[in-house]
């Protein structure tokens, strides 16, 4: 019999029970395209309102070195314009018919921006592109999708190209989760992302698979294996357990190599872990689990905050 004692002292945090308010960064990249794609998504299955913002950061733009300074402010100004106008074109190009996004635009420091439109606008998400697998994993520290990984108050769903097409499967709604990955230490921290992936789950009736990977040591033994497996089974909600839709699994190795191979396995769409932020920027966090498996993993990852 499966308790449920466990279940009733899950840490709550980390937003997503409802997600009212979603914020998508955008430069116009293919990364920040296919982003885009799950903000719409999830904008569509909780009826929330979709923020789409594009920051001009003038360090792109090199020939402002050479504007006269008289001329510097309109410079500026026409650079606010063509952002203004390229954004319009984005959300034409992509629109919906169910979500009309509300389009921002800024100047100044990207990451800045990006943070201090998510916490004026009080944003449950934020649905932003990382530049691929390889991309990501040699510039990810000052990176953007670092920065606001590592900074913003609400979960952060860092999406890159998946390894697998999934994308258009459904014509209606192209970013659908069928599979979605939940992974934990059984930490209270760690179990901080249950909320989110029992109610994302729930919005897509999606499969959830609930894993814990065992350090593969000396002396380990089959009934360590048994006690972890009882500990995920006891997370799943009572009228849950009996749906078919949630699984446990242990495995046994590192815990990022073994995500990433079941995630492959299991051609999952999502995975959902949680990841130190808030200022905690130290060699150990971009050794983390969770930041090796948004780097190398073969799908969107979910990180919410502790």
């Amino acid at each position: 019999m499966k308790s449920s004692t466990l279940v009733s002292s899950i840490p709550q945090g980390g937003g997503l029970a409802e997600i009212r308010r979603i914020l998508c960064p955008t430069d116009f990249s293919e990364f920040s395209d296919i982003a885009f794609r799950y903000a719409v998504s999830i904008a569509n299955h909780y009826r929330g309102t979709l923020f789409v913002e594009h920051v001009v950061e003038s360090w792109q733009h090199p020939e402002a070195a050479f504007v006269p300074a008289h001329y510097y402010v309109e410079f500026q100004s026409h650079l606010l314009r063509k952002g203004e106008e390229e954004l319009q074109r984005f959300v034409k190009h992509h629109a919906d018919r169910e979500i009309r996004p509300e389009p921002v635009v800024e100047q100044g420091i990207a990451a800045d921006c990006i943070l201090a439109l998510a916490e004026a606008q009080n944003v449950d998400l934020i649905v932003m592109g990382t530049h691929g697998r390889r991309g990501f994993d040699r510039l990810m520290v000052g990176s953007v999708t670092e920065r606001v990984l590592r900074k913003a108050s609400c979960p952060v769903l860092a999406v890159h190209r998946p390894s697998y097409d999934f994308l258009n499967s459904r014509e209606s709604d192209p970013a659908h989760l069928n599979r979605i990955l939940f992974c934990t230490d059984f930490s209270d921290n760690s179990l901080r992302a249950l909320s989110p992936a029992l109610s994302l789950t729930a919005e897509y009736n999606a499969e959830l698979t609930l894993l814990h990977v065992l350090q593969d040591v000396p002396g380990a033994s089959i009934i360590d294996e048994a006690i972890a497996m009882e500990q995920l089974d006891n997370l799943i909600p009572p009228e849950k357990s009996k749906a078919g839709s949630i699984r446990s699994m242990v495995r046994r190795g590192t815990a990022y190599q073994q995500i990433i191979q079941f995630a492959l396995e299991a051609r999952t769409d999502l995975v959902i872990m949680a990841v130190r932020g808030r200022g905690a920027l130290n060699a150990a966090v971009f050794g983390s689990t969770t930041y090796r498996v948004i780097q190398l993993g073969p799908c969107p990852v979910l990180a919410v905050h502790f």
